[in-house]
């Protein structure tokens, strides 16, 4: 489980492939200081686990089906990911629950800029749409955000100069993929009262 809080926007070092998926190597000092072998570490929104660390670098592997349901097989050497560790019991609950595993790939539909300030819009798949409302949360790129305008297949946010500059959303354009995951507490909740009989 995590927040979508980003706690370091890291560099790829190495995609490298391993059986019918990849390894990735990503350079993380401050993470590697504190992780374990078997952690488990969201990448752009994605709950991997720590194969590996030497030194500051992480090792993740990724499956044939992470890669093609998430922008993680578009990576290279030079990318740059978002990183969250798992929540621990006793963590402060900063951002909303996020599971770490992507419903869809969506791309940048729009994006406004307003001095240091941004308008972004997502466009995602509409049977995702149920679960998208005007000041609730989703995950974009494993970044914990509030939706302030939906319509039937897209939705906007608006980011702040630390969220700009903290994550990869700051350099994403109009056609980019980001992964994306809608609020799992919606999703109890359409499951709990289909059960209910009416």
């Amino acid at each position: 489980m995590f927040t979508g809080l980003v706690q370091a926007l890291a560099t790829v070092a190495q995609v490298s492939p391993a059986g019918p998926g990849k390894r990735l190597s990503v350079e993380a000092p401050s993470l590697a200081k504190a992780a374990a072998i078997g952690d488990s570490i969201a990448v752009n929104g994605c709950c991997l686990t720590v194969v590996e660390i030497a030194g500051a670098l992480l090792s993740f592997e990724a499956g044939p089906e992470t890669l093609s349901r998430t922008n993680l097989g578009e990576l290279a050497a030079g990318s740059q990911v978002n990183l969250e560790p798992s929540l621990r019991a006793g963590d402060q609950l900063g951002g909303h629950y996020v599971s770490g595993h992507i419903e869809a790939v969506g791309t940048v539909d729009a994006r406004h800029d307003d001095a240091e300030w941004s308008t972004f819009w997502f466009r995602f798949p509409r049977e995702l749409g149920r679960y998208v409302v005007s000041k609730g949360s989703a995950a974009v790129d494993g970044v914990s955000l509030t939706v302030v305008d939906v319509e039937p297949e897209r939705f906007s946010v608006q980011l702040i100069p630390h969220t700009l500059a903290a994550t990869t959303l700051g350099k994403r354009h109009a056609g980019d993929r980001v992964n994306l995951e809608t609020d799992l507490l919606a999703k109890y909740v359409e499951k709990l009262l289909a059960g209910i009989p009416r």
